[in-house]
């Protein structure tokens, strides 16, 4: 289900830096998250081992599967926020 967080996270995303001309730093934004997308269905080919490919569990910490997928979006906001605020102070647009 992280998997599906992070996809339709990367989808959002591009959507709202498509729709709003490329404001805000969305593309930026959008390029860590299609990042974690991919790393994310990389780990779960290669971890395949037959069965469901989409997991509602998970044997770690965080037992469920939409809330490991929120956990894995945090830090890629907040690395975007500081870029934006750092770029904004720097004077860029």
């Amino acid at each position: 289900m992280w998997l599906i967080t992070a996809l339709l996270a990367a989808v959002g995303a591009t959507a709202v830096w498509l729709a709003t001309g490329g404001k805000h730093k969305l593309g930026f934004l959008s390029l860590m998250l299609w990042g974690a997308s991919a790393m994310i269905m990389t780990d779960h080919i290669l971890g395949y081992e037959g069965g469901e490919f989409i997991h509602m569990t998970t044997g770690g910490m965080i037992t469920n599967g939409t809330v490991l997928g929120i956990a894995m979006l945090i830090p890629i906001f907040i690395i975007w926020e500081a870029y934006a605020v750092f770029s904004l102070k720097r004077g860029g647009k």
